[in-house]
């Protein structure tokens, strides 16, 4: 199989993104054998209980991700950079759904884009749900500016216990497009490891670009294996050539 023989231009294209897009700007992954998860319980930092029980803690854990992600060395990288492109020419459509909460995909151009676990740069409020802008951090005694409540101001980020966000919208493309690309991503990590198995479902190509084989990389027609970097920037040079043709 290959992609010319199975997708043409006026097909929907959904990529779905992991940490390891990421990983080549400076940004730790959560679940490498020296990442996040290595060093911090799940439990303690990362779910609503958690918050509940010691919101100084948690807040302190995603107050460190924000200073790292606010760093003037973390930039988009080319990768991030060819799926900003690729969104500009593709005539059927690109929808950009990504596992990360940093916001390299929105600085290297995506803008049909998904967070379907929240946005770092944001803060919530627990109480409410408004939504305000800014990598500073969050603090128990910061008060929202929407409903006057304290201590319920959080990351806009989705904790282990909590649904994904904007999960019809993802299905209805899942359902409609014509290639399903995975990047960057472990397959062990649901809903979006289900995601090229409802792809291919509704007839998709299914495509794996990552550093090495995922847990699911089975189900995927086609894999590519090397740094996001250099696979990537590649994959979306052939598509564009596809479009050009």
């Amino acid at each position: 199989m290959s992609l010319r023989e199975n997708i043409s231009p006026s097909d929907p294209i959904v990529i779905l993104t992991g940490a390891g897009i990421s990983k080549e700007s400076g940004l730790q992954t959560f679940r490498d054998p020296d990442g996040i998860w290595a060093k911090h319980k799940i439990e303690d930092v990362a779910t609503p209980q958690a918050f509940a029980r010691d919101p100084d803690a948690v807040l302190g854990f995603y107050n460190v991700r924000r200073a790292q992600m606010g760093d003037a060395e973390v930039q988009p990288n080319a990768a991030h950079q060819a799926l900003g492109a690729l969104e500009g020419f593709w005539p059927g459509g690109v929808l950009l759904v990504t596992q990360n909460i940093d916001d390299l995909h929105a600085r290297g151009g995506s803008r049909n884009l998904i967070h379907m676990h929240g946005e770092l740069a944001k803060t919530r409020c627990n109480e409410c749900g408004d939504l305000v802008g800014g990598i500073g951090n969050i603090e128990t005694a910061m008060t929202c500016a929407q409903c006057g409540a304290t201590g319920t101001m959080r990351p806009h980020v989705v904790w282990f216990g909590e649904m994904p966000l904007e999960m019809d919208r993802i299905g209805a493309a899942l359902g409609s497009c014509g290639l399903f690309v995975s990047i960057g991503t472990s397959g062990n990590v649901y809903p979006a490891a289900g995601f090229v198995q409802e792809a291919r479902t509704h007839g998709a190509y299914t495509v794996e670009l990552n550093l090495e084989e995922s847990l699911g990389a089975s189900l995927f027609q086609e894999g590519r294996y090397g740094p996001a970097t250099e696979i990537v920037p590649t994959f979306v040079d052939e598509l564009q050539a596809l479009v050009q043709s």
